[in-house]
């Protein structure tokens, strides 16, 4: 069901413009420094999509400060990547979640599909299964969901929240956008402000 969704053109263009409008409200708050921000994005090969994803996803959408001594930049969340990883971020979701069960038989299935070798795919496991948990997002994030998340479940649990039949793509943007925190640098080691 889902990863027919991840097929569909027009949810990778749904989410490029979810990440368009993160990048558009980071680029309105300027540089702490008071300089303009500056159009600076990285350039990115990422793996798991479907052929013939849009042009845009060749880059991570990123700014720089115009200010001589500054340059400071300024990554914002992002949907469609998590981090530095460079398989998509719907694509390490979804493989995850569809993991979690006993069979090699479905470890091939899934590198066939999405093109992520058996050890990339435990890699993936460890980080939902063993560190996620332990993060200071996760340990705050998590009060603001209804149902309660199954921590041992991360993140077939997630999905299973955010994910309803009756759209499934807004489903994934909602998840997509819980999840964009820990898209940046320091996103998994959220702090909070008392």
């Amino acid at each position: 069901m889902y990863q027919n969704l991840l097929q569909d053109a027009s949810f990778w263009r749904f989410l490029f413009s979810v990440d368009y409008d993160l990048a558009e409200s980071a680029r309105k708050e300027a540089c702490p420094c008071g300089g303009r921000l500056h159009c600076a994005n990285y350039p990115r090969k990422p793996r798991g999509g479907p052929d013939g994803l849009p042009k845009e996803y060749g880059c991570r959408l990123s700014f720089c400060c115009d200010r001589e001594g500054c340059r400071k930049r300024v990554t914002p969340p992002s949907v469609r990547f998590l981090g530095r990883k460079v398989y998509l971020g719907a694509v390490v979701v979804l493989v995850a979640a569809m993991r979690q069960g006993p069979s090699p038989r479905r470890v091939r299935e899934l590198s066939r599909l999405f093109g992520a070798d058996r050890r990339t795919i435990a890699r993936w496991q460890v980080f939902w299964n063993d560190h996620f948990p332990q993060t200071p997002f996760w340990k705050v994030a998590r009060a603001r969901l209804v149902p309660v998340v199954e921590t041992a479940a991360i993140p077939r649990s997630l999905l299973e929240v955010f994910v309803r039949s009756d759209d499934d793509q807004q489903g994934w943007a909602r998840l997509l956008r819980f999840l964009s925190p820990i898209s940046i640098a320091g996103g998994l080691e959220i702090r909070v402000l008392r």
